[in-house]
């Protein structure tokens, strides 16, 4: 008797495991067009002077051997340009209330040096500086987004810099950029009034920043380009929602183009874990961190929407990404880590979080571009590989200035150690030639999941995929095999009188496109 009951038991187990497999999750996507567009700038980057993301990143010097246009590597302008990206956001980051932007000017051999006191003790020699980070973002196609120095530097120079670079006319600034040889002015759109002024900006509060950030936007209008400049207030650090509260209170809304959200997916503080050795566990809690995102984005727009109903300012989450330990054998200052198929999951998600909160978030930038954390490229001396992550942004990119589609579900649940996590996160848009582009990512590091889609209401027929996935979680592109992780054609699903029925593997980010 106890063996029957016994075989009865792991037969009724077995079938349990068999019927949540066979569990499928509908997607319901509203073809509607009252709905607000993806705004290309959600696809931003990065570059702080930190570690090699600018010296022997991006910038190599015009005397080095590597093919380069004015000392900025030429593979990594043509991975950046085929990338789409749409603004790159420059000094810092904690740099950017060090920098003195007129070190950075004129001949290079007359250029002072400083010590970089955030990252590493190095010595910053200001070979880079103004004119070749704007030039570099012509060659990129890309929007400059200035972080301006409040915490150590003054009104006067913060507004003498925007003279510099925007103003077409005769003034000493501008004549200044013309001595230095370039004669029209760049017209630079989006300038940041400080950054993490409650913590390396200045360990200020939000009322103190509040008035200092009315003080320096005051002198930084530009009267003479049309629609002047977006300046964008130092915003929350992750869930500090009494800072975007004091900010959006005691600001006038016609001197704020944007508010700043910086949020990172870590473990600990303490203890970050391994870039590439992780756990299950590990991933997870990233994961958890990372997901934080939904409920950030949904309290801090709550109290925006309050003063600014019309949500005329942008939220903009100029800082995001996952923060691990660095190499092993690296500088600490330098916060060079390797990008797996984490990072991946991870930057599909948060993506799909911004996409789906279009009305609000109309930037965010990627920290950072190159060679430090989340970074879409690596570089070793002339060596260049694409990450994971890079990927993702690729293959995101339909959506730039596409039209949200909403997305409704409910989520299986990822478990681990009796936590749970959403395993599915989707966004979805409808680009000015029609196409109708679905991003779908499974959190789950173990199980696949089903998923039905409706497309009769889309109205499209031939449905294509892509996806990226791996064998392991771990895995990443390294310097000696760069394509480990790349994009590959995505079959698993079938289109059944309207319905498509879609096997996504565990960890792996798909992206549908239906015409």
């Amino acid at each position: 008797m106890k063996k029957t009951l016994l075989f009865l038991s792991i037969v009724a187990l077995c079938c349990q495991n068999t019927f949540a497999q066979k569990e499928t999750t509908v997607i319901s996507i509203k073809n509607t067009e009252n709905t607000p567009t993806i705004n290309k700038n959600i696809y931003g980057h990065f570059a702080e002077h930190l570690g090699r993301c600018i010296y022997g990143g991006f910038f190599v010097g015009d005397t080095s051997k590597i093919p380069n246009t004015a000392g900025v590597r030429n593979d990594i302008i043509a991975a950046l340009k085929d990338l789409k990206i749409p603004n790159l956001r420059w000094p810092g980051g904690c740099f950017a209330d060090t920098y003195h932007w007129k070190d950075g000017i004129g001949p290079k051999e007359n250029r002072p040096t400083i010590v970089n006191k955030w990252w590493g003790g190095v010595t910053e020699d200001n070979s880079f500086g103004t004119h070749d980070f704007l030039n570099m973002c012509e060659l990129l196609g890309a929007e400059p987004y200035l972080s301006g120095n409040v915490g150590s530097g003054t009104v006067q120079e913060l507004s003498d810099w925007v003279q510099y670079t925007n103003f077409s006319g005769k003034s000493p600034m501008s004549d200044l950029r013309k001595k230095n040889g370039r004669t029209e002015p760049w017209k630079v759109k989006y300038w940041g009034i400080g950054n993490e002024a409650w913590g390396c900006g200045g360990n200020m509060t939000a009322e103190y920043y509040a008035g200092e950030y009315r003080k320096f936007a005051t002198f930084i209008s530009d009267w003479e380009n049309t629609g002047g400049i977006t300046r964008i207030a130092s915003g929350s650090n992750s869930a500090d929602y009494n800072w975007t509260e004091v900010l959006m209170k005691n600001i006038p809304l016609n001197m704020l183009g944007g508010v700043g959200v910086h949020h990172y997916a870590v473990i600990n503080w303490n203890k970050k874990g391994d870039g590439v050795n992780y756990t299950e566990e590990q991933y997870f809690k990233t994961m958890k961190s990372a997901l934080k995102m939904e409920e950030l984005v949904t309290k801090h727009s709550a109290i925006m929407d309050k003063y600014d109903p019309q949500k005329k300012v942008a939220m903009i989450v100029d800082e995001w990404g996952g923060w691990y330990e660095v190499v092993n054998g690296t500088n600490p200052g330098f916060l060079y880590q390797q990008n797996t198929m984490r990072d991946a999951v991870l930057a599909g998600s948060t993506l799909n979080i911004f996409n789906n909160h279009a009305d609000r978030v109309r930037m965010a930038n990627l920290a950072q571009c190159v060679n430090v954390l989340q970074a879409v490229i690596l570089t070793d001396k002339t060596k260049m590989i694409l990450t994971p992550t890079y990927h993702i942004m690729k293959m995101y990119s339909v959506h730039q200035d596409a039209k949200l589609l909403p997305v409704s579900f409910q989520s299986p649940l990822y478990t681990v150690n009796g936590e749970t996590l959403p395993a599915i996160s989707a966004s979805a848009s409808k680009d000015k030639n029609g196409a109708v582009h679905i991003s779908l990512v499974n959190v789950d590091a173990k199980n696949n999941n089903k998923i039905e889609l409706d497309v009769n209401e889309l109205g499209i027929k031939n449905v294509t995929g892509t996806i990226i996935t791996s064998a392991k979680l771990q895995d990443y592109n390294s310097f000696e095999t760069p394509n480990k992780i790349v994009p590959t054609v995505f079959k698993d699903f079938a289109n059944k009188k309207g319905k498509l029925e879609i096997n996504i593997p565990p960890f792996s980010v798909i992206m549908l496109e239906g015409k």
